[in-house]
This record gives structure tokens, C-alpha cells and sequence, in this order.
């Protein structure tokens, strides 16, 4: 798969998490694991982003370390969401989603820095 073809599936990926965390808060329950959302090595993205399948030039460049940064800090964020539905917290997972909370503001950062690094 190219460049463009791995990032376009992650901005895919990316933007079915949020339906997926709905989801999980309108029913209370969800398979997800929180030490596993957490680690952004597990999915798709990740595996393909801390894969051999990207070379050493394109792992040096700011849209890669902007990338790795934002998919980091986005499965930390979905992981807390995660957590407070486990909790049973329903209420403040949905506000977790809020545009002004972290899931959305990296989430976004996250959409824009892979459109700008596919752009490049």
C-alpha cells in the first residue's frame, strides 16, 4: 500500500472511532480493552506507522513525528473515554467526546496533520 493509500485509510479509520465510542456509550458495554486502545501500536495505523514498511528518510520528517505525536496522544484520549464507559460513567464519556475535550481536539489535530503529510 502507498503513502497516500495508508493515510487515507487512517483518516478513515480515525474518524469511525468516534461512532465507535458512541457507540459503546449508548449501550454501556463494549469489547474494547483500555490498556488496549491505549497503546497506539495496535491498530491498523499503528502497526503500519512503527512498521518496517516506512523508511528511515520519511520516519525523519516533521509530518512523521507530527503523526506518530498526534496518533499517541488520540489513543490515550480514546482510552480514557473507553475507561469512563467501563466505569459506567456514561454521562461524562459523552462529554469526553465534546468538541471542546481532548478526544476531539487531537482527533482533529490528528485528521489535519495526515492530510497535510499526505499533501506533502
Amino acid at each position: 500500500m502507498s503513502l497516500d493509500d495508508s493515510i487515507t485509510a487512517a483518516i478513515g479509520a480515525h474518524g469511525l472511532w468516534k461512532g465507535r465510542l458512541r457507540a459503546a456509550i449508548e449501550s454501556g458495554t463494549d469489547d474494547m480493552r483500555t490498556d488496549i486502545v491505549r497503546d497506539d501500536h495496535q491498530y491498523d495505523f499503528g502497526k503500519w506507522l512503527h512498521g518496517a514498511d516506512i523508511d528511515a528518510q520519511i520516519r525523519r520528517s516533521q509530518h512523521y513525528g507530527t503523526c506518530v505525536e498526534l496518533h499517541r496522544r488520540f489513543h490515550i484520549a480514546a482510552a480514557g473515554v473507553v475507561s469512563l464507559v467501563i466505569a459506567g460513567k456514561k454521562q461524562e464519556a459523552s462529554k469526553a467526546l465534546g468538541t471542546d475535550q481532548e478526544f476531539s481536539r487531537v482527533s482533529l489535530d490528528l485528521t489535519k496533520a495526515m492530510l497535510a503529510w499526505k499533501a506533502a
